[in-house]
């Protein structure tokens, strides 16, 4: 059946594993996607959502990579909400509420479209090496299957154990085999691993809801996109809904607290810290007497409802009756229990930025393997584990985003300089450069470089270079067009801002907090040079941020401008650190375990100090 060798093999049907299958393929890599089951590719194991704080980014910058995410989110959202408008324009996030089942179906007719793609319902048991290098996989029925480069994105698979109070059993997914034998492979060749869990709460029945006691949550009123593409704007939202536990919630639950996985030792593994289970927000913030719920409808026509921020794993009539004791709740009728579940992961030291492993060559790992958590940081690796795969079998430079570039090299970064002990989940706060890394610039930083790759076509090169040239030059007029006090007084008045006693540039004027550009537009200069020049919302947005945040992106910039020496400062992959005693033995034992490509990554290795960066410019000749 598979008598030609694949350029990559990619394992696993899920976020990463669909934007890894897409990138090799649309470059031109023969490529195939072995899953276990072809029914679930793309399946939203959690929550009905994309994006969300930093995330909203993150699929942002896919989209400008030319990925699939945005435009699969943006054709089957049921809603859409600029997260943190009342922060400034580094902080807004985009979500998308969305149908569970369309969104799959998007994102498997997504594929079935890309040329060069094949596809195989299977379990892959291990994987065919020889000399240090992967030549292929070998799946439970004994067939071999030859590749030049393979991409593993198991998610929560890799020896999978599913719990539900003192019931366990194994699984990858609720209803899903785990998958055995990796691991245990990985070992052999001495790979280190590790333990992750993760949890999911109930879902229920919204016809049994009381919504009349429950806080409505409506999307914006004029809801935006993902894609820089077109795709279709929503015409009309579903609503989601919240409500509150209570101390009752709270008692009913801590009565199966010596049952729950999470407090009698079934569990051991570390969760996500900022996604806590419902008994662990009672447990550590016993404080408080209530918690938020958000309710979440599945999709447009399904009554299946998502009860976020419930996630459990306490037994089911546990959960059932804490549930019923929620305002709203009161004749819930459960469609299935929530569960946690452990499951094997790779620490990410292990990994170069390309996402290969240091120990096996053209195995690529991307998501949940490699310890993060998240739609969008699973996706973002599998996209760069895909492009650079194609890059290395093709023997081409590898496809690098920096610190400064975008949040996916901040994530992938952090994973193989940091390393995670718990699942990692992208905030703003990771990033150094947010003001530079917004979410309505990110075409503008990587349409250019995906363009070069073959991955964004004429026409997203087009839209970004026209974008760019005309929030450039709404920019300029700005700084060359001068007011009087009597134009700008009455505006500046309104808004409670300080009045001018004499004429300036409008570029000063505008840079103040409180003057919009829907203020501007009232003054006729303004209006009929926006209006002759054709620009669209989109430029007016983009050249708004440039002007008021123009000190703030420069300082970044310049901030950015000053590391990047250091990245230019290569380390020899064989370099023997050891035989550095000017070294701290600290240093000396993370730089060989993580061996950095280059100056700059050794300096942002915990535990490495700026004397120990100085000892290496030394030795390095600089």
């Amino acid at each position: 059946m598979f008598g030609e060798k694949y350029d990559v093999i990619v394992v696993g049907g899920g976020h990463a594993g669909c934007e890894a299958a897409a990138a090799a393929a649309n470059m031109g890599s023969r490529t195939l996607l072995v899953t276990m089951n072809l029914q679930t590719i793309g399946q939203m194991s959690c929550n009905p959502a994309m994006g969300g704080i930093a995330k909203g980014q993150i699929v942002r910058e896919i989209d400008a990579l030319g990925g699939y995410s945005g435009i699969v989110s943006d054709r089957s959202a049921i809603q859409f909400k600029m997260l943190n408008k009342s922060k400034g324009p580094a902080m807004w996030s985009p979500r998308t509420q969305n149908d569970r089942m369309r969104f799959a179906e998007h994102w498997r007719l997504a594929l079935e479209a890309t040329p060069n793609l094949d596809f195989y319902q299977e379990m892959v048991r291990e994987l065919l090496i020889e000399q240090d290098k992967v030549v292929g996989v070998r799946t439970s029925l004994g067939i071999d299957i030859y590749g030049k480069s393979v991409i593993l994105t198991n998610g929560t698979f890799l020896n999978g154990l599913i719990h539900i109070g003192e019931k366990q059993f194994g699984g990858g997914r609720a209803g899903e085999s785990a998958a055995r034998g990796i691991t245990e492979q990985l070992l052999g060749f001495g790979f280190a691993s590790g333990r992750m869990k993760t949890g999911t709460p109930p879902r229920v029945d919204g016809r049994s809801l009381d919504y009349s006691r429950m806080v409505p949550q409506p999307g914006d009123e004029a809801p935006g996109r993902f894609s820089y593409t077109e795709t279709p704007l929503l015409q009309r939202q579903l609503p989601c809904h919240m409500t509150y536990t209570s101390p009752e919630v709270h008692d009913l639950l801590r009565e199966g607290f010596d049952r729950s996985p999470m407090f009698n030792g079934n569990i051991q593994s570390t969760g996500p810290r900022y996604c806590p289970s419902i008994e662990d927000k009672i447990h550590r913030f016993h404080e408080k007497e209530r918690h938020q719920i958000f309710v979440e409808p599945e999709g447009w026509e399904t009554v299946e409802v998502y009860v976020n921020g419930f996630s459990t794993s306490l037994p089911e009539d546990v959960q059932f009756r804490a549930l019923r004791s929620v305002a709203g709740f009161e004749k819930v009728k459960l469609f299935r229990p929530g569960y946690a579940i452990e499951y094997d992961y790779f620490p990410p030291t292990q990994l170069r930025h390309t996402l290969e492993t240091k120990l096996i060559g053209n195995l690529y790992f991307a998501g949940q393997i490699n310890g993060t958590t998240g739609y969008e940081e699973a996706a973002s690796q599998g996209l760069m584990a895909g492009i650079n795969a194609h890059l290395k079998v093709n023997e081409k430079e590898p496809f690098l985003l920096r610190r400064d570039e975008a949040y996916i090299g901040v994530l992938i970064d952090d994973l193989i300089t940091k390393g995670t002990e718990e699942p990692y989940r992208m905030f703003t706060s990771r990033a150094e450069y947010r003001t530079l890394l917004r979410q309505d610039n990110a075409d503008l930083r990587l349409t250019e470089r995906s363009y070069a790759l073959g991955l964004a076509g004429e026409d997203r090169m087009r839209r970004m270079l026209q974008k760019k040239e005309k929030s450039q030059e709404l920019v300029q007029f700005f700084k060359d067009t001068s007011f009087v006090p009597d134009q700008i007084n009455p505006i500046l008045e309104e808004v409670g801002s300080r009045k001018v006693a004499q004429g300036d540039k409008l570029f000063k004027v505008f840079s103040r907090p409180k003057v919009q550009m829907s203020h501007l537009m009232r003054l006729e200069g303004v209006a009929t040079f926006v209006a002759d020049h054709e620009m669209d919302e989109e430029v007016q947005e983009q050249a708004e941020i440039e002007v008021k945040y123009s000190g703030y992106i420069e300082k970044e910039r310049n901030n950015a401008d000053k590391l990047q020496r250091l990245e230019h400062l290569k380390i020899p992959d064989d370099f023997e650190y050891d035989k550095l005693s000017s070294l701290s033995f600290e240093a000396r034992e993370k730089l060989s375990a993580i061996r950095p490509a280059t100056v700059s990554q050794a300096s942002r290795i915990s535990g490495v100090s700026p004397s120990d960066i100085s000892v290496l410019l030394v030795y390095l000749g600089r």
